[in-house]
């Protein structure tokens, strides 16, 4: 029988702070924010990160050369995924706002709920920046489109709400079991869903086409990295202080379930006329991305015969310049399996 979850006490003056014995769940706190005395070290440099990446949609320019070359440049298809993608985009950072303050709810470390804080103030600025990029880029009566995309397509209205689903089972039935599972899916949805559209932004940028947004994108992909981070070590913290909750299967499974939704989703929305991003491309660089997730949480890749990202044409895109930099996906797991969270970031 599953063991039922307990949010925490607003105040709790009958309990303490005591990092010996504390747990990153079901742990009896004051409700203090005791950051003198912290437990999980990754979360307190993880949180230099995060303030250290803070910014602003202002900060991104020229969205206006943008809108012109949606009008011109674009081709039909380019301009059908640019909508659709953003529309998902929009639901998944809009989904993670009101998530997030829920499932702090159950996380007892402080420093933890600190860099949970934060992940929700960024995904509200994501969603802004969505709206910074739908005021400039494109006509007003697009917009509404663009939010309810998900209205007029059933493969996109699938994805929505299997994800609303999966959060509102916690929230309706909260044990152990379906905890976890909430853990994992902010995990799968933090490093698997937003991937193949940040790639198809990039794609665009790299033939000189919506540049701009390519730049708000990779400020987005920056913070989503970080997001990763935080659940793939609270999944491993569960591991070791709960064992009894840790279910190495379901992830595999779950990862599975994303991993074809995604690939699912975005061979609908990016067809065969996409410039470098073919269904075989699709298929085989969310797979690679999969393995890597995973071995972020110490698994065995589950696709072993897919071992490079074939979006090579992305790679020219990197650079060591903070202001002009393309943030991939390997940058996170590399960190992720550092010793210590106290990261040297090369960008």
């Amino acid at each position: 029988m599953t063991q039922e979850m307990q949010a925490n006490l607003i105040f709790n003056p009958k309990w303490h702070d005591d990092t010996a014995h504390r747990t990153i769940i079901k742990w009896n706190t004051t409700g203090l924010f005791q950051l003198n005395a912290v437990k999980y070290n990754w979360a307190k440099s993880l949180y230099q990160v995060m303030v250290w990446n803070f910014w602003l949609p202002e900060k991104v320019k020229w969205l206006w050369e943008d809108a012109t070359q949606f009008k011109k440049d674009l081709t039909e298809d380019e301009k059908r995924a640019y909508k659709g993608i953003l529309s998902f985009l929009i639901f998944l950072d809009s989904i993670q706002t009101v998530n997030l303050p829920n499932f702090s709810e159950y996380i007892t470390a402080p420093e933890v709920n600190l860099i949970l804080s934060i992940q929700a103030y960024q995904e509200a600025i994501h969603s802004q920046s969505y709206a910074t990029i739908l005021e400039t880029v494109v006509d007003s009566k697009d917009r509404n489109e663009i939010y309810y995309f998900w209205r007029d397509d059933k493969h996109l209205l699938e994805r929505n709400e299997f994800i609303g689903w999966i959060y509102q089972a916690f929230i309706d039935n909260p044990n152990d079991k379906n905890f976890f599972r909430w853990v994992v899916w902010n995990f799968l949805l933090e490093s698997i869903y937003f991937y193949n559209g940040f790639a198809f932004f990039d794609t665009l940028a790299d033939s000189w086409k919506m540049v701009a947004t390519d730049r708000m994108i990779n400020y987005i992909r920056r913070d989503e990295l970080t997001h990763v981070t935080i659940f793939s070590n609270i999944i491993k913290e569960i591991k070791k202080e709960f064992p009894e909750m840790y279910d190495e299967k379901l992830i595999l499974d779950m990862m599975d379930t994303a991993v074809k939704q995604e690939i699912k989703w975005s061979k609908h929305i990016l067809w065969e006329g996409i410039i470098w991003m073919g269904h075989e491309n699709i298929e085989n660089y969310t797979k690679w991305l999969a393995n890597g997730r995973l071995n972020m949480l110490w698994i065995k890749p589950l696709y072993p015969d897919v071992i490079k990202n074939p979006y090579k044409h992305l790679e020219r895109m990197q650079d060591n310049n903070s202001e002009k930099a393309w943030f991939f996906e390997t940058t996170v797991t590399n960190y992720a399996q550092a010793t210590s969270m106290n990261w040297s970031w090369d960008f």
